[in-house]
């Protein structure tokens, strides 16, 4: 019996030594675990996470303070600035101490701050430009912002800008005296006091503002993961909302600079800031020359004074208020003119204003768009109905679709029915009869009855209701109805009202009514391209707006040529009928003209309700390229509600084959004007100033 209890406790004294060991190996283990994962974690850190940890560390200590970007210029071809950035010094105060007198050790310091902005007046009443209002103490203290309620303890405050080369030469000679003071340069944005081209040249307005439009929506996405402080943009930054300025923004912006400041834990300034200045933009030059551009706004002003005032046709048109025209070489799509009147000065927002009342009823570029671009007497927009500018295509699309011939005569009677409706009997100007008549001839004479009998119903009658899908083609092939791809911002590609048959009454109404001019209403530079692809015959180019890009040492970063955007394909005997056919006589402001050249005038009618009242008005427009041979210029004219095209429209378009003739010569050779008598508003050999009619 004792034997079996001596072997049970010898038994269960070993089972306890057995359990103590495998609890010593389990303690073992787990301490080993336990400090394989420290040792693996501490070498990540230390490995792999430091440097993210380092540079955190670091940006937790130090700020950047950007330094806005200075914009490259915008120049003309012959390298005129037309929109130029000038550098302007501005007094910027770093708070190296805890001035707010909120608190005790603000309350404390606030005396020496006090003392500062003394000081800074008194350099400002000394040294400041004397015909400006000087600030005050109370205002300084304000820009100084010491409870930094609009900026970071740490951030530079901006006191005053445009500083005098006195102040800045007495803040620079007396630094120890204004402790934080730093000069920093910036620029304010110019544009030509001419006005040249400002609605295709374009503006600027704070980035803050502008955030809806998608390019900078998109800029602001990655504004979000930017790392590059340079090429973040700041909310105050000013950037191009439309024309070149929003169209080369990339290029023309340059980079930010930035103020590197390091701090501590109080947001304060901890150390020597390091300043990174800004990077210039590249400079943008255009394919617009001034003096030809000069020419032709003038041109457009003169000829609506001369609307408003004298009689033709039995009226004077008193509701011609604005006008379009631009100017597009055949060969290389070149823009050498591109005016938009009435058009405003933009150096009214130089300084940061936004005065839109006095320009938001014409800051749009009338030529490419009809929002904001100015409005006639009864209100028609710059976009509007070809009239018989369409007749030269009209007649191409005839012959291409083989509905008649080249030596085919159509018998005019002066006068044609739409179809089956005898309420829609369309005439010719004033009703005449030309009798028989070719292409050409309907061309030349303008035959409403050859258009609608020959080319409307024709083209319905081969191809029913589908016809007005192959006019579309047509007209989307010279430019029509679809984008020229100028590159400029708001651009619109007209309306295609032949496609609303309902309105017409019928399809066969609709091809009918196109046929003439009264189905598409198209922008002045869709006009401008349809000719220069008439030039051209067939080949639509693109119009350009920039001959090259320079950066500040006058390197080429980009050129810009010729480009195609489609081609035509047609018999060259129906272009020489065509071209032959744009020979529209009686035109008095070209009778001295010394070039052969193809034109086509129209005049198209809308229906106005002045006062209640319907009637109907006449718009001028017409279409022209020199010489007829191996053309040079394609212009393109529209003055709503100004009468006639070759009364209202053609006149500027001599001035403007007239311009570009001194400049550039349509033959390839300049033929400046010679000395002539003093003009209006010059002064004369007597002394006497002659009366100034510009504007």
């Amino acid at each position: 019996m004792n034997f079996i209890k001596a072997g049970k406790r010898k038994q269960d004294e070993g089972d306890a030594s057995s359990q103590f060991n495998l609890r010593i190996n389990i303690f073992f283990f787990t301490t080993f675990v336990i400090f394989s994962v420290i040792i693996i974690r501490l070498a990540i850190l230390q490995f792999v996470e430091g440097p993210e940890l380092t540079e955190q560390e670091t940006s937790g200590r130090t700020k950047n303070f950007p330094l806005q970007p200075i914009r490259g210029s915008i120049l003309d071809v012959a390298g005129t600035p037309l929109a130029y950035s000038k550098p302007s010094n501005a007094l910027y105060v770093t708070l190296l101490k805890n001035y707010d007198p909120s608190n005790d050790k603000g309350l404390e310091n606030y005396p020496e701050i006090d003392e500062i902005a003394n000081r800074v007046v008194e350099v400002f009443e000394k040294h400041g430009d004397p015909k400006t209002v000087k600030m005050t103490k109370k205002e300084v203290i304000k820009e100084l912002d010491l409870k930094s309620n609009k900026q970071g303890g740490y951030e530079p405050r901006r006191v005053k800008g445009d500083l005098t080369e006195d102040e800045v030469a007495y803040f620079i000679e007396n630094k120890e005296d204004f402790p934080g003071i730093k000069i920093i340069e910036e620029n304010i944005r110019f544009y030509d006091t001419d006005t040249v081209a400002v609605q295709a040249i374009g503006y600027l307005k704070e980035f803050k503002g502008v955030k809806t439009l998608e390019k900078y929506a998109m800029i602001e996405e990655l504004n979000k993961t930017q790392e590059d402080p340079g090429l973040k943009y700041t909310e105050s930054e000013r950037v191009g909302v439309d024309g070149l300025e929003m169209m080369f923004q990339d290029e023309l912006r340059g980079k930010n600079g930035y103020i590197s400041i390091p701090i501590n834990p109080q947001n304060m300034i901890d150390g020597e800031p390091v300043m990174i200045a800004p990077k210039k933009g590249h400079n943008v030059y255009t394919t617009i020359h001034k003096q030809i551009q000069m020419a032709t706004e003038q041109a457009i002003v003169d000829q609506l004074i001369w609307l408003r005032t004298t009689p033709f046709s039995g009226k004077t048109h008193p509701d011609a208020l604005t006008g379009y025209a631009v100017a597009m070489e055949v060969d290389t799509g070149n823009v050498v003119a591109m005016a938009s009147i009435p058009d405003y000065d933009p150096n009214v927002w130089k300084d940061g204003t936004d005065d839109w009342a006095s320009v938001e009823k014409f800051y749009g570029n009338g030529t490419i768009s009809p929002y904001n671009s100015g409005r006639s007497g009864n209100n028609l927009e710059s976009v509007l109905l070809m009239g018989s500018t369409i007749k030269p295509l009209s007649v191409l699309i005839g012959l291409n679709e083989g509905l008649f011939g080249v030596n085919d005569y159509y018998y005019d009677k002066g006068s044609a029915q739409i179809a089956n409706d005898t309420n829609a009997n369309v005439s010719n100007s004033g009703g005449k009869a030309l009798g028989p008549i070719k292409p050409k001839g309907a061309i030349q004479n303008s035959s409403n009855a050859f258009m609608i009998d020959w080319v409307g119903e024709k083209l319905f009658g081969k191809y029913g209701i589908k016809g007005i899908d192959v006019w579309g083609k047509y007209m989307k092939e010279f430019g029509l109805g679809v984008s020229t791809e100028s590159g400029l911002p708001k651009e619109h590609r007209g309306r295609a009202e032949y496609e609303n048959y309902e309105a017409a009454g019928s399809p066969i109404a609709s091809l009918a009514f196109a046929s003439f001019g009264q189905g598409g209403a198209y922008t002045t530079l869709q006009l401008a391209q349809y000719t220069a692809t008439l030039a051209n015959q067939g080949s639509r180019i693109k119009p350009q707006m920039v001959s090259k890009i320079e950066d500040q040492k006058g390197n080429v970063i980009k050129k810009y040529g010729r480009e195609v955007l489609n081609k035509v394909e047609l018999p060259q005997k129906y272009w020489d009928e065509v071209i032959k056919g744009m020979n529209t006589q009686n035109l008095p402001s070209f009778n001295d003209f010394s070039y052969d050249f193809a034109r086509k005038t129209g005049t198209s009618q809308q229906n106005v309700f002045p006062k209640g009242k319907k009637y109907t008005t006449d718009n001028g427009v017409f279409i022209a390229f020199a010489p007829r041979e191996n053309p040079k210029l394609a212009v393109a004219v529209i003055i709503p509600e100004g009468g006639f095209g070759a009364y209202s429209a053609a006149p500027v378009a001599r001035k403007i084959f007239d311009a570009y003739d001194e400049v550039y010569g349509l033959d390839g050779t300049p033929h400046p004007k010679k000395a002539e008598t003093p003009e209006e508003g010059e002064v004369n050999e007597s002394g006497e100033s002659t009366p100034d009619t510009t504007r």
